[in-house]
C-alpha cells in the first residue's frame, strides 16, 4: 500500500477519465444514498458478466467503498453516477461521480499511529481502493472552478486473455 495520499496528479491523468476505450458500458445513475452500493455491485456483477471472477469482486467492492464515500463526502447531491469503460485490453477502469456539493479531495489519512489505525473505524475505504486496484485517482467535473461533481476513478489490470470475446466498443445495458 502506498502510504502517501494519491489523486489524479500523481497517478494516471489519462485515465480520469480516458479519453477513448475499446468499449464504454452505458453509464448508470444511482440516488446518492448508502443503498445504491448494493445496485451498483450487482449491476457491476451483470455488466462484466465473463470477466474473471477475482477481478470482478474487487471492482464490486472499490464500487461499494467508492459509492459510500461519495454519498458521505458529498452531502446533497442527489445522485452519483457510475461510469465504466475497457480502456484497452489490459485495462478496465471505473469512476464513480458525486452530486457536488463536498469541499474534500479523497486521501488516504496520514498521520495516525499504529494503534489508532488498529481502532479506527473509519477512513479504510481508499486503503481497500489502493490495495486492490492498480491505480486511482480524482478528478473534479464541471468548467473551471465551477464544481458539479467530483470523479474517483480506480483502474484494474486485466490478463487480455480474460477479456470475454466479441465486447462491442459500446454496451448498452438494460
Amino acid at each position: 500500500m502506498n502510504p502517501l495520499p494519491l489523486s489524479c496528479s500523481t497517478t494516471a491523468p489519462e485515465l480520469s477519465p480516458p479519453k477513448t476505450a475499446s468499449t464504454w458500458w452505458e453509464h448508470r445513475s444511482y440516488p446518492s444514498e448508502l443503498a445504491s452500493a448494493g445496485e451498483v455491485r450487482a449491476h457491476l456483477r451483470t455488466d462484466l458478466q465473463g470477466f474473471a471472477r477475482d477481478l470482478v469482486d474487487s471492482v464490486v467492492l472499490c464500487a461499494a467503498e467508492l459509492v459510500a464515500n461519495a454519498v458521505k463526502y458529498a452531502p446533497g447531491g442527489d445522485s452519483v453516477l457510475r461510469a465504466l469503460a475497457l480502456v484497452n485490453e489490459r485495462t478496465l477502469w471505473l469512476a464513480i461521480v458525486d452530486g457536488g456539493g463536498g469541499s474534500s479531495v479523497p486521501r488516504i489519512p496520514t498521520g495516525r499511529s499504529a494503534a489508532e489505525w488498529d481502532w479506527a473505524e473509519g477512513q479504510r475505504g481508499l486503503m481497500l481502493v489502493d490495495a486492490l486496484a492498480e491505480r486511482w485517482g480524482h478528478y473534479r467535473v464541471g468548467p473551471g472552478r465551477q464544481s458539479m461533481g467530483l470523479g474517483v476513478w480506480a483502474s484494474f489490470s486485466v490478463a487480455s486473455e480474460q477479456v470475454p470475446l466479441g465486447l462491442p466498443r459500446f454496451r448498452l445495458t438494460d
